[in-house]
């Protein structure tokens, strides 16, 4: 599997999109094969008032967009669907301005939030157009995932535990010719893999923190460590069952994975200079 890391890049997926459109119009457009004309259909003109408000033409075209963009082909039922949509929303919209709602602070609030986040996902796609990743970054990403990973897979079991001398004590108790299988179920804190004597299935040694993985680079099939491996988690006692060569994905298989992956942290850094410039005072 490839590293993955939350990022701030999440806030572009909570952009408001537009919503999807209702009735026997979107359900027909879905169940039909639109034919060569219907697709070529022209977009509906905003030529549409509701009580003398007019919907303007952008609000169609930013409709039509959307629809485009998931694969909707154009269509005159579609279109008629856009439309009634619109004069859907703007009749409610209107409905709650009468009764000023739009006035009621937690409702206006909510609104400049949604409009705040419409422009902040226009913004990271403006920057991330003006900042292409480029393949050889790409690339670059890929060869040290490779160093990471290594060429080989291991399969391990391990017992963790709080101190060093509990894995102490642990590891006597295997000298002794204990199970080590019933000796996780027992000790092990680790309750991912404890019910199942400590297996952690195949893996690299790049999946794990570098301490245990180093560690399981210098085992020979069937050994135990000597000695206690200290990592953030507490200390492990570590048992190799079996290594086999390791088949990384090829480049072209992963690359829009890290192309993802680059346009994250890319945002990441950009938040985080907006923020250093930025005078941020408590009130």
């Amino acid at each position: 599997m490839l590293p993955t890391k939350k990022t701030v890049a999440v806030a572009i997926a909570l952009a408001l999109s537009v919503p999807a459109l209702t009735g026997s119009a979107l359900a027909q457009t879905k169940a039909e094969k639109p034919a060569a004309k219907a697709a070529a259909a022209p977009k509906v003109e905003g030529k549409v008032s509701v009580n003398g408000v007019i919907i303007p033409q952008a609000f169609f075209d930013a409709m039509n967009r959307e629809r485009e963009a998931s694969g909707q082909a154009a269509s005159p039922e579609m279109n008629a669907a856009i439309r009634d949509e619109l004069i859907n929303r703007e009749v409610l919209a209107q409905a709650g301005a009468k009764r000023g709602l739009d006035k009621d602070p937690a409702v206006a609030a909510q609104m400049r939030i949604a409009a705040q986040t419409v422009l902040i996902r226009a913004y990271f796609e403006d920057y991330s157009k003006a900042n292409p990743v480029t393949d050889a970054q790409l690339k670059s990403m890929y060869d040290g995932f490779l160093s990471q990973m290594g060429d080989k897979e291991y399969k391990a079991r391990h017992i963790l535990v709080d101190t060093e001398d509990e894995a102490k004590t642990i590891i006597a108790q295997l000298g002794r010719g204990e199970s080590f299988e019933k000796l996780a179920k027992d000790k092990s804190k680790d309750t991912g893999s404890k019910d199942n004597g400590g297996d952690l299935d195949w893996g690299p040694a790049g999946r794990y923190v570098p301490e245990f993985g180093n560690a399981l680079r210098v085992l020979q099939k069937g050994q135990t460590t000597p000695n206690a491996i200290k990592t953030q988690f507490g200390w492990h006692v570590i048992r190799l069952d079996d290594s086999r060569d390791n088949k990384p994905p090829k480049f072209e298989d992963v690359k829009e994975n890290f192309r993802q992956r680059a346009q994250q942290e890319m945002i990441a850094r950009l938040v985080q200079d907006l923020r250093s410039k930025a005078k941020i005072e408590e009130k």
